[in-house]
Parts: structure tokens; sequence; C-alpha cells
């Protein structure tokens, strides 16, 4: 398994982008043309049952859905939502005093990641939340 940011309610990113974004930090990162693979928890649950329940399948499969979007175009799904006054630029260094803060690394965010799940999908899986607009629909209002 080869997982892509998984966005869930209780835990992973989204809890963190969601609270940067209410503060005006749902603006783009870096040049905001970086992709971003995401795979919404309840989609990574079924994943890992359909490949349990198929022992047939062996290999590497990436978990993520199957429509990767750029940064810019995530940051401002959840700036939909949060509608903050303010949108902060996010540039490089500003960036790495953040991850520096957080204890995490600038690459996981300016690194551009465009998977697909391809042999998932051949496989005869199909996405309960294919697109992010639809997965932070559902997740947004379950988030504290």
């Amino acid at each position: 398994m080869r997982t892509a940011i998984v966005l869930g309610p209780d835990g992973g990113a989204l809890p963190v982008v969601a609270r940067l974004a209410r503060y005006g930090l749902g603006t783009p990162q870096g040049t905001g043309r970086q992709w971003v693979s995401w795979l919404h928890v309840l989609d990574f649950c079924r994943a890992v049952e359909f490949l349990l329940s198929r022992p047939d399948l062996d290999g590497t499969f990436n978990f993520c859905a199957p429509t990767p979007l750029i940064n810019q175009e995530f940051n401002g799904l959840l700036d939909h939502y949060y509608r903050p006054r303010l949108h902060l630029p996010q540039p490089r260094w500003l960036l790495e005093i953040g991850a520096l803060l957080l204890r995490t690394e600038t690459e996981l965010i300016l690194k551009s990641r465009k998977v697909v799940p391809q042999r998932l999908t051949q496989a005869g899986f199909a996405f309960q939340f294919p697109t992010c607009d639809l997965a932070l629909a559902d997740l947004v209002p379950q988030l504290p």
C-alpha cells in the first residue's frame, strides 16, 4: 500500500489544515502549483477491506482518490468552508518556520504528488468520495 494524505475528521492532515484555513492560511502554499493526492478515510478503510477480500491480487496499490488536484484548488475548497477575513500568503520561508514548529518537513507540503489508483480501480474498487469537494462536504461538518 502506498498511501496518499488521508483526510478524516479526527486525525491526520485535515484537522490541522482546517484550523489553519480558519485563521486565513487557506491560501496556496509556496507556488500553489504542486499536486496533492488525497483519500477520504472511509475510502481508505473500504480499500483495505477490498484488498483483504481479494487474495488473488498482489503487488503495490496506490491508496488515493482518482482525482488529485493542485494545492491552490485544495486550499480554495477549504477557503470556501471557512471564509476567513484575512488571506495570508504562505511563501516557502514561512512554511519552513511553520514546519519547524509543527515538527514536520516542508517537503510534505511543497513536493508535488500526482498519483492515481490505477490498479485499484482496474480491480473493481469504486470510490464513495472520488472528488475532494465531495470528501470535504462530508468531513468538514464533522470537525470540532
